[in-house]
């Protein structure tokens, strides 16, 4: 049993991963870091762990096989800096600070999604957990880069609360968010740089990607809509996302329409392919906190150790 340790356990990727970890077959909790709750229990803040984890949190950082960083973006450099990790020990960072430039010290981090990395992954140990939105939208357009069929794209996609973390902000309290829906950071998504630089990496160097985010009135999830021109024919295209992802076990192309209840609470990625004309649209759907967070990041550490990718997460979508 491989040890590990979680430092921003109280909040919401944090306690997903307890939640998933504590029922994986190869792993045990070492400890829970918290500098904002220590001396309480994960259970106190997160009463649906309370039959699954009964842990304590601290604010002593314990050495460990395995460190999942769940902490605000910027934070995880100064974090490592002060608390010092010895080199064998496999840390997966899901915050956004390696993701564009993963060296730091001795470690560089690998970008950890595991669709066009998992040769990289594999006995890395220091990971780069993309982002949720990054995820969700390179999924729909990495087949298409593949083709350097690329050029000038437009996507809009809708996430739940939940993604703006657990702090309550007036965007996300309920009487704001209710029967609500707004635009924000439109154009500029700090995401967009993230998946700009994977799409170049994968052969589609000039490409415009116009990003307008959305705020839904859900909990969580990720629906995302992206607008391609092309002369492909549309059996092609099927063709190329099908074979693309032939060896990935959390992305399914799908024939028929597509919801964000097919993968809330699931690691999955549902991809639908949709075109009139020469205008392609692709849809693809996530749950932010499990494929686009948690889940992903469990994913890269069964990679890194060898393990089965899907260890830990086979998991059921809440249909109803």
């Amino acid at each position: 049993m491989k040890t590990v340790g979680i430092i921003g356990a109280n909040g919401y990727t944090g306690s997903e991963l307890v939640r998933l970890l504590a029922f994986h077959p190869e792993v045990s909790l070492g400890f829970l870091y918290s500098r904002s709750h220590p001396g309480t229990k994960i259970s106190d803040g997160y009463p649906d762990l309370a039959a699954v984890c009964e842990m304590e949190l601290t604010d002593r950082p314990e050495e460990t096989d395995v460190l999942f960083l769940c902490l605000p973006h910027q934070e995880s450099r100064n974090w490592l800096a002060q608390n010092p990790v010895k080199d064998e020990t496999l840390v997966i960072d899901l915050g956004n600070d390696f993701r564009l430039d993963g060296n730091f010290g001795d470690r560089n981090f690998i970008y950890g999604l595991p669709e066009i990395n998992k040769e990289q992954i594999s006995g890395a140990k220091s990971i780069a957990n993309p982002g949720c939105f990054a995820t969700a939208i390179q999924l729909a357009l990495l087949p298409l880069a593949d083709k350097g069929l690329l050029n000038e794209v437009y996507t809009t996609g809708i996430t739940g609360s939940t993604g703006a973390g657990q702090s309550l902000q007036a965007t996300t309290h309920f009487t704001w968010r209710n029967d609500n829906i707004s635009a924000y950071k439109t154009l500029t998504h700090q995401h967009v740089d993230e998946i700009l630089q994977q799409l170049a990496a994968s052969g589609s160097n000039e490409i415009s990607l116009n990003f307008v985010p959305w705020r839904g009135d859900f909990a969580r999830g990720i629906f995302t809509s992206s607008t391609i021109k092309t002369e492909a024919e549309f059996s092609d295209i099927e063709q190329w996302f099908n074979d693309f992802y032939a060896e990935a076990p959390f992305v399914t192309v799908s024939k028929k329409a597509i919801d964000l209840k097919q993968v809330v609470n699931t690691n999955r990625c549902v991809i639908q392919i949709e075109k009139q004309g020469n205008v392609m649209v692709v849809h693809s759907a996530i749950d932010n906190l499990l494929k686009g967070a948690s889940g992903q990041a469990v994913q890269n550490m069964n990679i890194a150790m060898g393990w089965e990718e899907n260890l830990g997460l086979n998991l059921k979508p809440a249909a109803f």
